[in-house]
């Protein structure tokens, strides 16, 4: 079994050095996908003046008193995600399926018939739901004319801000007692990446230059961010609908990473490392917390607005990270005889938790019921991503900068319709939501519509949705020293199924 120790966060003048934090793992936690019901879903989550719904409490928690009768529902959704990419000028598709049971909730409504009491009903409901399926398949390759991945550990071994260059006779040292910084720079090393000059105290590469490098990269990923949200809602004279959400978050995600690199070019003289194979397993977990607030009103007896807030959510995470790299090399030129390298600590980095502050929402609703047998609604929602915060401030400084820098308040709009014929109820919607970049090349905006059909038996209702989403991003090759990356451009289509039990 592989040893787990505790990396101490040190040099707290910097940010991403006791470990590498991007932006791309903060969107993770504070970018949130259309999930739940498949009534939600088919009307791509315009619920937020509707209501009488498990998953609206999400988007307004004064949703849960819009029922008249206690209700249980548990769906099921299987999302197929597709991933272009180009990564200089070469095409790679990669297609994942995954089924899970996503949502699960009951309400319990509790009216008062007094007439003399104008707060006609109460609600309580208890949901779960996943907010986010962190299941995915990924890859690129394509030949590199200008970077080879020997940049990653030459800015490690030469050091980074104030910190000095890789302590040559730190070489032999255990892996584990090693800041991570020079973790990184003894993986190099000791698989003859990057070699030392004892004249000028400093390292070069042992990758040849003026080359073609050929590589690729492969990530496949695991794992959800869930919330379970316990509701409270009332009405005023059935006219206007106040609640309250607390939720509580679980975060599980698992990441690996493989990137390869194959050259043909020879050094004069000297080592000459021709192929490199290095793979990284990131496991993390954590839980947070979040509050939503919201109210409905009819306006008239067929329009209503709605007005929810949602805190920003607070998770306390912690990281663990497994390495190991895999050379090959000549150690002169025409020398035919490869010479191959293993460098494998075979411990597992557990590095200090931390937290992170994901931005608040508001969000801005309207519905119109036409004649009780169909609806339009529309949602407005605003999220300002350059509040997204990593804590200890101190401790990630510089990536907390780089998204107050490069992050920017984004809008999404979502559009659902309903239509009612006997038992058989007709649903679409549409979604568009900015990037939270203000340059939207790093990632752009999402486009997604949807649609949806349900029956009714009478106490139960069978409720199926299928929506589609796209989204184009950048993903780097290697997470620092080289700004080379790939465009990708991710489509998900997922359809839910959804049992629902008045009780």
């Amino acid at each position: 079994m592989k040893k787990i120790y505790t990396l101490t966060m040190f040099l707290s003048f910097l940010a991403g050095i006791s470990q590498e934090i991007t932006t791309q793992d903060a969107l993770r936690y504070a970018i949130d996908d259309i999930t739940g019901t498949a009534r939600f879903r088919g009307m791509s989550g315009a619920f937020g003046a509707v209501g009488g719904d498990l998953s609206s409490i999400n988007a307004n928690p004064a949703g849960s008193a819009i029922f008249n009768h206690n209700m249980f529902s548990v769906t099921a959704s299987n999302l197929n995600t597709k991933n272009k990419s180009n990564y200089f000028n070469t095409n790679n598709k990669e297609t994942y399926s995954t089924l899970d049971l996503n949502q699960l909730g009951a309400v319990f409504v509790f009216k008062d018939n007094n007439p003399e009491n104008n707060w006609k009903k109460f609600a309580i409901a208890l949901n779960y739901e996943n907010t986010k399926n962190l299941d995915n398949n990924l890859s690129f390759s394509g030949n590199n004319t200008s970077n080879s991945i020997d940049q990653y550990f030459l800015r490690f071994a030469n050091g980074i801000g104030n910190e000095g260059v890789f302590n040559i006779n730190d070489a032999n040292a255990n892996f584990e007692t090693l800041p991570f910084i020079d973790q990184q720079a003894w993986l190099g090393y000791n698989s003859y990446i990057v070699e030392h000059d004892a004249t000028n105290n400093e390292y070069f590469t042992n990758v040849p230059d003026n080359t073609t490098y050929q590589q690729s990269r492969f990530n496949r990923s695991s794992g959800y961010n869930g919330k379970f949200s316990a509701n409270f809602s009332t009405s005023f004279k059935d006219r206007l609908y106040l609640g309250m959400n607390l939720n509580l978050h679980f975060t599980d995600y698992t990441s690996v990473t493989q990137l390869k690199e194959t050259n043909n070019g020879l050094y004069p003289d000297g080592a000459s490392v021709s192929y490199i194979i290095f793979n990284n397993e990131q496991y993390t977990t954590g839980n947070g917390f979040s509050l939503n607030l919201g109210a409905i009103a009819k306006i008239t007896d067929d329009f209503r607005l709605g007005l929810a807030y949602e805190s920003p959510t607070w998770q306390n995470l912690t990281d663990q990270l497994y390495q190991n790299l895999y050379t090959e090399r000549t150690e002169a030129p025409n020398n035919n005889t490869f010479l191959t390298k293993v460098t494998d600590p075979n411990i597992t980095i557990e590095f200090a938790p931390y937290k992170i502050k994901t931005p608040a929402k508001w969000t801005l609703s309207g519905a119109y019921i036409i004649n009780k047998t169909g609806l339009i609604s529309a949602d407005v929602s605003r999220k300002d991503y350059s509040n997204t915060q990593f804590k200890p401030v101190r401790d990630f400084s510089g990536i907390n900068r780089t998204m107050s820098e490069d992050l920017t308040e984004a809008y999404e709009v979502r559009i659902g319709g309903e239509y009612k014929i006997k038992q058989i109820s007709l649903r679409a919607g549409y979604r568009f939501e900015q990037s939270p970049y203000k340059a939207d090349y790093a990632m752009g905006d999402l486009t997604g519509f949807s649609g949806g059909i349900g029956y009714n038996f009478g106490i139960s209702r069978l409720d199926l949705a299928y929506s589609n989403s796209h989204r184009n991003y950048n993903q780097r090759f290697v997470s620092s020293g080289m700004n080379d990356t790939a465009r990708i451009r991710t489509i998900q289509n997922n359809m839910t199924l959804t049992y629902s039990i008045n009780f």
